[in-house]
């Protein structure tokens, strides 16, 4: 598809006339203050009546669809004066349990029962977790979608993935704002793992809030320069209703770490590796990282490939947009690495988190097309393992070092670096935000909870903090903050083309399938008397080996044949009644027999 095309039926625009280009020494914003009514007298005789014109905020209420006691799937949701807008809409990885589950998305429902009073959805960054869920949200609810340029262009092309080409993107700079129904909302600069990443603030009739997006205070970062701490101040001074802070290492204490500290141990692995392969698994999304990979390749007179399909799309578009430097003649594709020798290689991969499907994945378990790995390679795992990872994460690795590689991951080396504020980062933003309310957002409970006391370290009242969860609703005013009626909430699982359409009875299925196996007892019935005409016949998968089982097989037989004609005899011709009879029956002489509980699945046939 050529580029015009594409610019056409994306109708990504720059939001002319809808985004106010601001600074922060010129604010055109209200300032926000805990008074009870907003009044400015003409003359003094107004002084006299101000009672009569007092003027009662309204109330702004945020309902969370995502993002709490989980890591991932961060969707947010402001109403206010009939208004809605949300902030990101991301997705989240299966955990062990969600067999066959490719990811997981929000419970749209809410959005879609009141789509016609949401105005926009703001991006603050293009990670997974906070655009994954896009795709689904607009097949159902086509509303315009607002961000910057990195994260918007990350957007166009997921979107063109999902052949979704009648998508309004709108390009809005750091610094600038967008005007959505009674909202104003002002993107903020800040530092995280990907570049483009901001933070917002919320200006609506109720009050200023303060969302950080996912943040950490990085004074030499690798691009886009520092968090922006001079505008959380200004507006800390201006008067903010609440803040909703990133939570996910409110648990570390003191700093995260710059950016630079991996450049300087990937300079000193390159050196240790000069006569091996290396490959690198990084998240696709982290584009700082490739770019110090891809300086360092460069210092040491490597080419550089990509593998895995996120990884190259996220680079295809970040080199279109200017985000990735890449000098001439130093990228390779995939297809003529056995034209390079090992040692004049650089092979930037998926698989960080330990995906069964990723590149990486496959590399390890010997089932990539294009890649083998062995003792000529020297691996490095740039990226701490999402919670609940860690196992898949260990296994890839303990595959890769019985293939004789080298590797190398976050625990030996500063290989990685957090893109999410610790402790001390998190004091220094609420200290400057100075809000009235605190909402600990996007990390488990144990996070929230750090959050929380970190905030009542600070001086916050613990009235003034609210843990929610997902489902919850909030109201806050001037006056008051409190919980009101939740709304439909929770996950929803993509398996292959099918959205929702496996839920929690389909997966414990799935998970009795995979524990204790399935016994088919097939049959055929005299459809005049009921009587047995042939079998049963029993199909045993995943719950014995047949040849080494044959007695206990016959006997299921028999119980089977046994059942079936005590029905027939006694007038019996309901198949559910028959159906359970038999799976009661067997279940109770295979476990007797076996201490198992596998699957019964009866089939009877009339003829």
């Amino acid at each position: 598809m050529s580029t015009e095309k594409n610019k056409k039926n994306s109708k990504r625009t720059t939001a002319k006339g809808k985004v106010n280009k601001s600074s922060s020494s010129k604010k055109t914003y209200k300032k926000s203050s805990n008074a009870k009514y907003d009044f400015k007298p003409k003359n003094k005789k107004d002084y006299k009546n101000k009672e009569q014109v007092k003027v009662q905020k309204p109330p702004i209420k945020i309902a969370f669809l995502g993002g709490l006691n989980e890591i991932g799937k961060n969707l947010t949701v402001f109403e206010c004066n009939d208004d809605i807008i949300l902030l990101d809409c991301g997705m989240a990885f299966p955990d062990g349990d969600m067999l066959g589950v490719d990811l997981v998305i929000p419970d749209f429902s809410y959005i879609e029962q009141n789509k016609d009073r949401v105005k926009g959805i703001v991006i603050t960054h293009a990670h997974e977790d906070h655009i994954g869920g896009l795709p689904y949200l607009l097949a159902k609810v086509n509303v315009p979608i607002y961000g910057t340029r990195l994260t918007v262009g990350l957007i166009e092309n997921k979107l063109r993935e999902h052949s979704l080409d009648r998508v309004s993107l709108h390009v809005v700079d750091a610094g600038s704002s967008v005007k959505l129904g009674c909202f104003d909302v002002e993107l903020i600069h800040v530092n995280h793992s990907i570049p483009d990443a901001v933070g917002v603030a919320i200006h609506s009739p109720a009050g200023t809030l303060v969302h950080t997006g996912d943040f950490k205070i990085d004074c030499t970062p690798m691009s886009g320069g520092m968090i922006n701490l001079s505008r959380f101040a200004q507006l800390g001074e201006e008067g903010v209703l609440a803040l909703m802070a990133d939570s996910t290492n409110a648990s570390r204490s003191g700093y995260t770490a710059t950016e630079q500290t991996v450049a300087d141990s990937f300079d000193t692995l390159f050196r240790r590796a000069y006569n091996k392969r290396i490959i690198i698994a990084t998240f696709a999304s982290n584009i700082s990282r490739v770019q110090q990979i891809i300086n360092c390749a460069k210092k040491y007179d490597r080419n550089v490939a990509f593998s895995g399909r996120s990884m190259v799309n996220y680079m295809n578009v970040a080199k279109e947009l200017g985000y990735l430097d890449v000098p001439d003649n130093i990228l390779i594709d995939i297809d003529k690495l056995r034209d390079y020798p090992m040692e004049k290689i650089v092979l930037v991969t998926t698989g960080s988190q330990g995906e069964p499907m990723s590149a990486l994945s496959r590399m390890a378990y010997s089932d990539h097309r294009k890649v083998s790995v062995g003792a000529g390679d020297f691996i490095i795992i740039s990226a701490n393992p999402i919670p609940g990872n860690e196992r898949t994460v260990g296994n890839v690795v303990d595959e890769l070092l019985k293939r004789g590689c080298e590797v190398v991951h976050e625990s030996m080396y500063e290989v990685h670096v957090s893109g999410h504020a610790c402790q001390e980062e998190l004091k220094i933003l609420q200290a400057l935000v100075k809000p009235k309310y605190f909402i600990p957002v996007h990390g488990e409970q144990k996070h929230l909870r750090k959050h929380m006391d970190i905030a009542l370290s600070l001086g916050m009242k613990r009235e003034n903090i609210f843990i929610g969860d997902i489902g919850k609703v909030v109201e806050l005013t001037d006056n008051y903050m409190k919980e009101v009626a939740p709304v439909q909430a929770g996950k929803v699982f993509v398996d292959g083309l099918g959205v929702g359409d496996v839920g929690s009875i389909v997966l414990r299925d799935r998970k009795h399938l995979g524990q204790d196996g399935l016994i088919i007892i097939v049959a055929s019935l005299d459809v005049y008397d009921g009587h047995v005409i042939s079998g049963p016949d029993i199909v045993s998968r995943g719950f014995v080996y047949v040849r080494e089982s044959e007695n206990l097989l016959e006997e299921v037989k028999q119980r089977a044949l046994d059942i079936l004609e005590d029905c027939a005899t006694r007038n019996i011709h309901e198949w559910g009644v028959i159906k359970n009879k038999i799976k009661d029956d067997v279940a109770k002489l295979i476990l007797q027999r076996t201490r198992r509980s596998p699957m019964i699945l009866p089939i009877l046939m009339e003829v």
